[in-house]
């Protein structure tokens, strides 16, 4: 080969290699998929060792993933598929909203108070409790209008979605909160827990965002990992442990404060003494900065937007 021939050489190399790149296939993979192997697995012969537990594939063996050992398992994947699902559906963000599971629409409380007053015997706390509840009662459909609020907030430019409404799933107040996001037509999210008593999620949670959890830890995670904001709405042990676990993380730092809304003062006075805890000194003053009370539905959701216009 001469000089005069070096430079051509290239240019054939580039014409063979294109010409490689559309004649040939290469496989992404060459492994079978795990639902591919599950399925031959179904397929085959019945023999004593076939048919023994240990020749389960370990994934679809649950007597081995329900074992003690396997917890750490469990945990992961408990973490791993809401993640997977919240992302699939393009939720950026959402909005939390805790609350009672007894306190009743408006409508279903009065039934309650009529129901006490014809009751026979001893009825003056049937009467008493079922009146505080009709008194409450007003938070369901506070619920739903900022369900129906935050709902609205326009997807951003990647086309996440922010403010999605999540609540624990359940009747009630949890339910209010999803049907003001089924009212409006969007999606909501349920993440509910397997209880003792037979319960289900209610009917206006998104069924691809209806989510089981067996792990209280886990559930509460998923609750504030992408919660930009909170509302809390009148409610007992429950509502309480999902509040103050919230209040001490942004009081220790643990995470960035968002907009935290307890919903009805004369309630939350009445059955949690803020002033006297700063007044023992096992919390300070400014502590109680990081809640605000509100009444209304569009008073809370101008709280967040003026936290956030605040932070731009």
């Amino acid at each position: 080969m001469n000089d005069t021939q070096k430079p051509d050489a290239p240019a054939q190399d580039s014409l063979v290699h294109e010409s490689d790149a559309r004649d040939t296939h290469v496989p992404s993979r060459v492994f079978p998929r795990a639902r591919q192997d599950a399925e031959t697995a179904k397929t085959g012969v019945s023999t004593p060792q076939t048919e023994n537990p240990a020749y389960r594939l370990a994934f679809q063996d649950m007597d081995f993933l329900l074992r003690e050992d396997l917890r750490p398992v469990r945990f992961q994947l408990e973490l791993l598929k809401p993640q997977l699902i919240m992302d699939e559906a393009n939720i950026a963000s959402t909005f939390v909203m805790y609350g009672s599971a007894r306190i009743p629409e408006p409508a279903k409380a009065q039934a309650l108070l009529d129901i006490a007053h014809a009751a026979e015997g001893d009825r003056e706390q049937a009467i008493r409790i079922a009146e505080r509840l009709v008194a409450k009662s007003k938070y369901y459909e506070v619920a739903r209008e900022l369900g129906r609020l935050a709902s609205s907030f326009p997807v951003d430019t990647d086309g996440k979605r922010h403010f999605v409404v999540c609540s624990g799933g359940g009747p009630s107040i949890m339910e209010a909160a999803n049907r003001g996001a089924a009212d409006c037509g969007h999606e909501s999210i349920g993440l509910n827990i397997v209880l003792p008593h037979e319960q289900a999620p209610n009917p206006y949670v998104t069924p691809a965002l209806s989510m089981q959890f067996h792990y209280f830890a886990l559930r509460k995670m998923h609750f504030l990992l992408h919660a930009r904001a909170l509302a809390a709405f009148p409610g007992g042990f429950g509502t309480f442990d999902e509040l103050f676990e919230l209040l001490t993380l942004i009081q220790t730092g643990k995470i960035a404060p968002i907009p935290v809304l307890l919903y009805g003062r004369e309630f939350w006075n009445r059955v949690v003494n803020f002033d006297a805890l700063v007044e023992e000194g096992v919390v300070s003053a400014k502590d109680l900065k990081i809640f605000t009370f509100v009444e209304t539905a569009q008073e809370g959701w101008d709280v967040v937007k003026a936290f956030y216009r605040d932070k731009a």
